[in-house]
């Protein structure tokens, strides 16, 4: 299939949101939460947010842009390839928030196309919140040019890893992550669709996938998740279930650097960084 480079610069949104505890509290326990900070409604200022929360606010955005003429024939052909996620102040419970969707770049790879949106989420008095730009490989797909700014590869880490924590992934971790996080993509969830798509079967989103990994390093490190200012990763593989994963990390002052691996010790996510206030 062909892609033209033209689709950079489409735009969707702004799409407004309400952040409500209930949604919050969905999410922490749609990644098996137990710690009381992800559900005190009682908190001043409620329960705590998970650092990857954003990627809820900012799927209908996605979907916007993914449902444009020239990419809604070639859907199931994404993955998520690149993560790159600022947060520019911790989202609260009870904010209104408004995110905007772009594509701003597109270049062929070997594998497919792959184009990036950008996300802009802003708040009361026009604040930015949160800026992500989301890389995506379309498989297969041909692209007659590169345009646009491209997405830099997240650096090649350079301190050395130790074990941080284990992750068990149940079999039903994609279905309970789509409810809680109110992400719906059929990949993940419905077995004919992902065979058709050229999957060997469904597969954990890849945001489950980095937020399980996160949720490990604020454990192993003692770090409060308001601390994260931003996200980024390279997705290496894809997550079928049930799995047993394996994150590998090191801090270095204001940065912890980490890979998740699945039970073959084969990389799922790379060149990860959390970088702290």
């Amino acid at each position: 299939m062909n892609l033209s480079a033209d689709i950079v610069g489409t735009s969707a949104g702004p799409i407004e949101h309400l952040v409500d505890a209930r949604w919050v509290m969905a999410y922490s326990a749609g990644l098996g939460e137990t710690a009381a900070r992800y559900y005190d409604t009682a908190a001043k200022g409620g329960p705590v947010v998970h650092p990857l929360f954003p990627v809820c606010y900012e799927w209908p955005a996605s979907n916007a842009i993914r449902d444009l003429a020239a990419l809604k024939p070639i859907a199931g052909l994404l993955v998520h390839a690149q993560h790159d996620l600022t947060l520019h102040r911790p989202v609260r419970p009870g904010e209104t928030l408004r995110t905007s969707a772009r594509i701003v770049a597109a270049e062929p790879r070997s594998p497919g196309a792959f184009v990036v949106y950008r996300f802009e989420t802003r708040g009361a008095n026009d604040e930015v919140m949160t800026t992500t730009d989301f890389g995506t490989l379309y498989r297969g797909v041909r692209l007659d040019r590169r345009a646009g700014e491209a997405m830099k590869d997240p650096a090649p880490l350079d301190a050395p890893l130790q074990p941080a924590g284990e992750i068990a992934i149940p079999a039903t971790a994609a279905h309970v992550y789509t409810e809680c996080a109110r992400i719906w993509n059929p990949i993940h969830t419905d077995i004919a669709y992902a065979r058709a798509a050229g999957l060997p079967d469904i597969i954990l989103h890849g945001t489950a996938t980095l937020a399980y990994s996160i949720s490990t390093l604020l454990g192993k490190f003692g770090l409060h998740d308001a601390a994260v200012r931003r996200v980024v990763c390279r997705f290496a593989g894809m997550v079928r279930m049930p799995a047993a994963l394996s994150v590998h990390a090191s801090r270095q002052g204001g940065e912890v650097q980490f890979e998740a691996r699945g039970e073959q010790g084969a990389a799922v996510i790379t060149r990860g960084r959390l970088l702290l206030e």
